[in-house]
């Protein structure tokens, strides 16, 4: 049994799904494995964890597929998922990892999830995170930091940490992640995993909890680049639900990254042109990650892809107009949890603004809080010009340079991460510091760009990320440089110790 169990959940999530449809496996055989490794979890990656609708569902499922024919079942059928709790779930608490909506059950499903279930998927429970995804390292959490499964002492990144590091250790092959500043690209690169932003409405954000819309996007994480584009295909849809959501006859053809890549030649991106981006190769970057990019980005050269440099000077700006940018956001967007309508209250007596600031003093976190003191101050009548407008003519500046950038390469290439991963509690003392490690993701989101990080080194143990960038809707071209990556290294094949 213990055989069984060790096999199953190694594989893949399309390794799940063929062995599903060929019926070695049930349904409620695979949830189960992947719930036993959940409840024996060392690295606090979940908030909540539905057991019993998991294998619920998981027995229904076991039923349903004798109604299919083989070319006929769901993409995802059978395979158990985790999803961010930020992400609204039907009758799933959804906390935002914050004691603000530590008892919040929402009564409608986000479209993603919605997409999740009509594909097959079986959702296992919602993962930790940054509280109200505003973090880089997942300490922020009202219950208490994610660990890293390649060295428990030190972070696993944020704020989709949850998600990153229980797909490293195994204990589910999918997870949803939500990217503001690099919340996926950043866990992904420190949990040894892909995961993708997408180009920005590409997938709907309809049921995500916002913290800043215009920067945020849902997306995937995987194991593999196979597993990611399978996922990435179920997700992307337009959705009139959501204004930020592409129309129809703007975007790709959707649903065909996972095809393309199962007949992709490898000389098929021998024409690809890729720079390093020099201004995310130097000051602030470790050396042991900048060799490591370096290194990497010799495989693309058996491919006869000259790997060239590129500088964008405007880059060096992209840091602070993003954190002007977010927290203005932010500030907005949480005035609304003030603990009269909804959200954590003290039950303190006093006059109206009192209670309102003591609820708000109780129910969020320490980061939280400064995000919003400062996103106020930047939209103040004083300030809104000096700071707030000038940050989104910096971001206009910063789209336009990479704009010019695609014209002439198709992939640029950074560090995902400036640093290897800190010990716990290393950086959180430090706001600044903590703000840097965003230095090399935040681009992409203010430029609404796709971006991938994939796994390309180790260095002392602990995983390096590299940073793939395309022109906006060419998720395609990312999938398939990062698939011939992945064949040349096999990275994924390495486990962590937990």
């Amino acid at each position: 049994m213990q055989v069984v169990a060790m096999k199953i959940y190694e594989m893949t999530a399309l390794e799940l799904r063929d062995a599903i449809i060929r019926g070695e496996y049930k349904v409620e055989e695979v949830v189960s494995a992947f719930l036993e490794r959940i409840e024996k979890d060392p690295l606090n990656c979940y908030i909540t964890v539905v057991k019993e609708q998991a294998l619920e569902e998981a027995r229904k499922k076991d039923k349903e597929i004798k109604e299919y024919t083989p070319d006929k079942v769901p993409p995802l059928f059978g395979v158990p998922i985790a999803v961010k709790d930020n992400i609204s779930t039907k009758g799933i608490r959804t906390t935002c990892a914050s004691r603000m909506l530590e008892n919040y059950v929402p009564v409608f499903d986000a479209t993603v999830v919605e997409l999740l279930k009509q594909a097959g998927a079986i959702i296992v429970g919602k993962t930790n995170m940054d509280e109200f995804a505003m973090g880089s390292t997942n300490e922020t959490s009202y219950f208490g930091p994610v660990l890293n499964p390649w060295d428990r002492s030190r972070v696993p990144g944020g704020s989709s940490g949850g998600s990153a590091a229980t797909v490293a250790a195994r204990q589910v092959p999918l997870a949803l992640g939500t990217d503001t500043g690099g919340s996926i690209r950043a866990p992904a690169s420190y949990c040894g995993i892909v995961g993708l932003k997408p180009t920005y409405g590409m997938v709907s954000r309809y049921g995500l909890i916002a913290y800043a819309d215009s920067l945020e996007q849902i997306g995937p994480m995987a194991r593999t680049v196979e597993d990611l584009a399978l996922l990435f295909d179920v997700i992307e849809r337009y959705d009139p639900r959501d204004s930020t959501s592409v129309p129809p006859k703007f975007r790709p053809s959707t649903g065909r990254h996972l095809q393309e890549l199962r007949t992709i030649f490898p000389e098929e991106i021998s024409g690809l042109r890729m720079a390093l981006i020099s201004e995310l190769m130097s000051e602030g970057i470790e050396s042991e990650v900048s060799h490591s990019i370096m290194r990497s980005v010799e495989i693309f050269e058996k491919y006869d892809i000259m790997v060239d440099e590129i500088s964008i000077p405007e880059l060096r700006y992209a840091l602070p107009a993003y954190y002007i940018i977010a927290m203005a956001e932010a500030s907005s967007n949480l005035a609304r949890y003030d603990g009269i309508r909804y959200g954590f209250s003290s039950g303190a007596p006093g006059k109206f603004y009192d209670v309102i600031a003591e609820n708000r003093r109780l129910g969020f976190g320490e980061e939280v809080r400064r995000r919003i003191l400062l996103g106020t101050f930047v939209l103040s009548a004083g300030y809104y010009g000096q700071y707030y407008l000038k940050a989104l003519k910096v971001r206009r500046l910063i789209k336009e340079a990479l704009d010019r950038a695609f014209k002439s390469f198709d992939i640029l290439i950074s560090p995902t991460m400036p640093i290897l991963p800190p010990k716990l509690g290393e950086r959180i003392k430090d706001p600044l510091t903590l703000y840097l490690m965003d230095l090399c993701t935040v681009p992409a989101n203010l430029a609404g760009v796709p971006a991938l990080s994939i796994p390309c080194a180790f260095v002392n143990g602990l995983p390096v990320g590299m940073q793939l960038m395309a022109p906006p809707f060419h998720e395609d071209v990312l999938f398939k440089a990062a698939y011939i990556f992945q064949k040349e290294t096999r990275l994924y094949e390495m486990s962590p110790p937990v």
